[in-house]
């Protein structure tokens, strides 16, 4: 998980559009020319608490995975470490200021960032007087070019250390910053054909690299009267300025703290799984394993996160593609925890009698969500929290009521429809449909780069909330409607939605009551729309 980009704080992380060709578009769910960034969920992170319920969430689908989490060596990350810690993360990758992309701005490449050995060594030292160094693996990286490099780290506290310019450089990387123009002459950093034919490196090469790297590492250690680098992990008192009378010298005691620390042969952390999202994982096995259909119905709890998520791991392991729609149908009564259907497999369908907190649908690549709030006092009633559907590639999502902020954000392939959103719905959505029956909060659609979207607007006062950065609302045209017809029957049938059955009612206006947001070509929607009226 990147907390950060690294190397180049804030900087960097880019995918240049003319270089997204149709095979990185099909993997990553969006259209060839498409500016990229880091894929979803690792931007889904506004506070550590998110952070910690990503972890949750994917230690959830899959219980064996090791999570490591990347930071960047600047002042005060060894408080950020410790949160990371207590998140249950496995590991921690402090990453210093050199290396990384040579795409970078000078200005990034100069002064950007803080050099690994601070940054680590607060974040050893920060551990260890927390008495969480225990808990999880340091981890380091940022231009480590020799032996003595590693040693060094190994000596501030680390344990694992990251390797990604000096393999380069044995691969045959010239370093003539070209990455980001496609143009690269040893054929590594680029996806022209024509380039990609010259590049000759090989396996071989970069197990020589680390044999000889591995043999130095050995001499100073030989050097130190160490025979491992465990022994010299955390053991400050073994290094000491060149020259201590140099102005810096007197700076790098705080570097050179010792600090107790214990550590294991193995860290590891599952998570505590949520008692009922384990109770259908149970009740759903025989059916994954045979392909049957089986229904369940349980109460829920605000207590209950990711429920679903363990029986869709279970599912991916045995069917990569999921299984046939409806499967497995749960019914749920209550309110729902954080991540409700978070990575949902194709085969599900999770109906839900209440309301859901935050990450309904997150990561989904399958299945069906629906969420039908106990109507009150309020003319539309809340529904879902905030990021819903945030970086969904499938499925589909109905909530017959509003929800929160950053509303399928880096949507790439779900379809939904909500009552209204909260600010940044639809940003960076580069796939999927989406129809809102009710009021857009601001900077509706920045940067979205494709899929579609509708939004029921009688006010006509939807265009006043869009990003500058948004693609053009239009009025319909009779192909459109035909699609947002489909979508408004399809929440009907999913919810029984008082405002669908309304905005039916009136479709004889509905020419003049709709906007439309197109990013991509019809024929890359219009299937995902058509599947989300196959009768359930």
């Amino acid at each position: 998980i990147k907390m950060a980009q690294g190397s180049k704080p804030g900087e960097g992380g880019q995918l240049p559009g003319h270089k997204v060709t149709a095979e990185i578009a099909r993997l990553r769910h969006t259209e060839p020319g498409v500016i990229l960034i880091s894929p979803p969920p690792h931007h889904d992170i506004y506070s550590i608490e998110d952070l910690a319920q990503l972890i949750y969430d994917l230690k959830t689908f899959k219980p064996r995975a090791r999570v490591s989490v990347k930071l960047v060596s600047e002042p005060g990350v060894g408080v950020v470490a410790v949160g990371v810690a207590k998140a249950h993360a496995d590991a921690v990758l402090v990453s210093g200021n050199e290396g990384g992309t040579g795409a970078s701005p000078l200005t990034s490449v100069k002064h950007a960032g803080s050099p690994w050995e601070i940054g680590l060594a607060e974040a050893h030292q920060s551990l260890a007087q927390s008495g969480l160094r225990e808990r999880v693996i340091l981890e380091t990286d940022g231009g480590l070019r020799t032996g003595r490099d590693v040693v060094v780290a190994a000596i501030l506290g680390a344990e694992r250390f990251g390797f990604g310019t000096l393999p380069l450089l044995a691969l045959g990387c010239k370093m003539v910053r070209q990455c980001h123009e496609n143009t690269c002459p040893v054929g590594i950093a680029t996806q022209r054909e024509d380039l990609r034919a010259k590049f000759t490196g090989g396996s071989e090469m970069v197990v020589t690299l680390f044999r000889l790297l591995a043999g130095e590492i050995r001499e100073h250690l030989a050097a130190l009267g160490a025979r491992s680098i465990d022994e010299i992990i955390g053991r400050t008192d073994l290094l000491r300025p060149v020259d201590p009378d140099h102005p810096v010298a007197a700076t790098v005691d705080a570097l050179l703290s010792p600090v107790e620390a214990r550590y294991e042969a193995k860290r590891f952390h599952r998570v505590a799984p949520s008692v009922l999202g384990e109770v259908l994982a149970s009740d759903g096995r025989q059916a994954v394993a045979a392909g049957t259909h089986v229904e369940m119905a349980y109460p829920i709890g605000n207590t209950d996160r990711a429920v679903g998520t363990r029986l869709s791991g279970m599912i991916a392991e045995t069917h990569p593609d999921g299984l046939p729609e409806g499967t497995v149908e749960i019914s749920l009564a209550g309110t729902a925890g954080q991540s409700l259907g978070a990575f949902l497999s194709a085969g599900i369908s999770i109906h839900l009698n209440g309301t859901s907190n935050d990450f309904v649908g997150k990561g989904m690549g399958g299945g069906r969500i629906a969420i039908i709030p106990i109507v009150g006092s309020d003319a539309v009633p809340h529904g879902a929290g905030n990021a819903c559907l945030y970086g969904a590639t499938g499925g589909h999502l109905f909530v017959a009521g509003t929800v929160g902020q950053r509303f399928a954000v880096r949507n790439s392939g779900a379809v939904a429809v909500v009552e209204g959103c909260s600010d940044h719905g639809c940003e960076y959505m580069t796939g999927g449909a989406v129809a809102v029956l009710g009021p857009v909060g601001r900077n509706f659609a920045a940067g979205m780069t494709g899929g579609v979207a509708y939004v029921y607007d009688p006010a006509g006062v939807m265009p006043r909330h869009l990003a500058e950065t948004a693609p053009s609302a239009i009025r319909p045209n009779d192909d459109d409607l035909a699609e947002a017809h489909i979508l408004v029957k399809a929440h009907l049938a999913a919810t029984g939605s008082a405002a669908a059955a309304d905005a039916l009612k009136l479709w004889g206006d509905a020419a003049n009551s709709w906007w439309v947001l197109r990013a991509s070509a019809r024929e890359t929607t219009a299937v995902a729309i058509a599947a989300a009226a196959t009768p359930r």
